[in-house]
């Protein structure tokens, strides 16, 4: 397989993180999306390294904490500077593992990273994200506080996930920001809006989580049943059967793109993601092997700008049916 090629989050001399193209998301290799298998989601990692995906992404809250310990796990077999680590804080975790309160608090977050270097096994994070906006605590203030790890030596750069251009202006006018996370996919484009513009005007990176439709774009999903028990997505509005049918559409013109061109449904919608800007490095997140393999042949996929006119012009009229979170945990998001 081709060498991976790099992409920069950030700018500047000292706010420039280089990553691979493709990331990975592990989140579901824990939680959320089935049953785990640490052995398999072992193995998947390894080979992330070996075919040069080098920019993982985790959250104390994927697990709790299963994931972060996970990752220590496969870092003990791997060189610690030849991978990328990003992790999350945002949130008070009690002893049953539950969500208690958002707090991005200086003092809340002195805490949280400690725990994260701790069963991450390493000294250091690449990428530090406060998850979701903190309504009690500026964003100066989580920021500021940010900002002293990386004069500690405990943080490299700091990100942010799900905010708005308003608080991606004054966080980045306290510290420089490395990358905004955010939802961003060809059934999810409300960060289009303002959140891209305002990025790519400040020199910030954009990692797109769930790129593929949290798996629905890859057709596999048809109906609400397709789905393993347990599996986060069956409390998703997108994927009730009332809004099933419609988002189907979308599916089936991304599905006619890949077989002109011999590729997947899924490789369309990370190859579609990657020209919206050298600035944009999706993270799709799997713990199979061979997807994985699938989701890294996307970067070299060659698709004529003719070809992608169809889905281009699907995309102007389209919008998916239902929210893409419930109505809770919408209130989370800074819109």
């Amino acid at each position: 397989m081709q060498t991976l090629p790099k992409r920069k989050l950030g700018s500047g001399s000292k706010n420039t993180l280089e990553v691979s193209a493709l990331g990975l998301g592990c989140m579901g290799m824990s939680w959320a999306y089935g049953a785990a298998n640490d052995t398999d989601s072992l193995a998947v990692l390894k080979s992330a390294y070996e075919l040069g995906v080098n920019f993982w992404d985790t959250a104390e809250i994927y697990g709790p904490f299963n994931n972060e310990e996970l990752l220590g796990r496969a870092l003990k077999t791997i060189p610690r500077d030849k991978v990328i680590i990003a992790t999350k804080f945002a949130w008070e975790i009690n002893e049953k593992g539950e969500r208690v309160k958002l707090n991005s608090s200086p003092a809340h977050i002195k805490k949280a990273v400690e725990g994260s270097l701790k069963r991450l096994g390493t000294d250091y994070i690449d990428l530090y994200y406060q998850h979701r906006l903190d309504p009690n605590t500026p964003i100066e203030d989580t920021v500021g506080a940010v900002a002293d790890l990386i004069k500690a030596g405990k943080v490299r750069h700091i990100g942010l996930s799900e905010v708005g251009a308003a608080t991606i202006k004054r966080a980045h006018a306290t510290h420089p920001i490395t990358a905004i996370q955010s939802e961003y996919s060809l059934w999810e484009r409300g960060v289009e809006n303002t959140v891209l513009p305002t990025v790519k005007d400040l020199g910030i990176g954009f990692v797109p989580y769930s790129p593929m439709g949290r798996g629905f774009l890859t057709g596999t999903i048809q109906k609400l049943e397709d789905l393993p028990e347990g599996d986060w997505r069956k409390t998703n509005p997108r994927f009730a059967e009332e809004n099933l049918q419609h988002n189907l559409s979308l599916v089936g013109e991304v599905r006619n793109l890949a077989e002109k061109v011999h590729g997947t449904p899924a490789q369309i919608a990370l190859a579609w993601l990657l020209k919206q800007g050298s600035h944009i490095v999706p993270i799709p997140g799997t713990k199979r092997l061979k997807y994985l393999e699938e989701n890294v042949k996307s970067v070299f996929l060659e698709i004529p700008k003719a070809d992608w006119a169809p889905l281009e012009e699907k995309l102007k009229t389209f919008k998916a049916a239902g929210t893409r979170y419930s109505a809770e945990m919408m209130k989370l998001l800074d819109q």
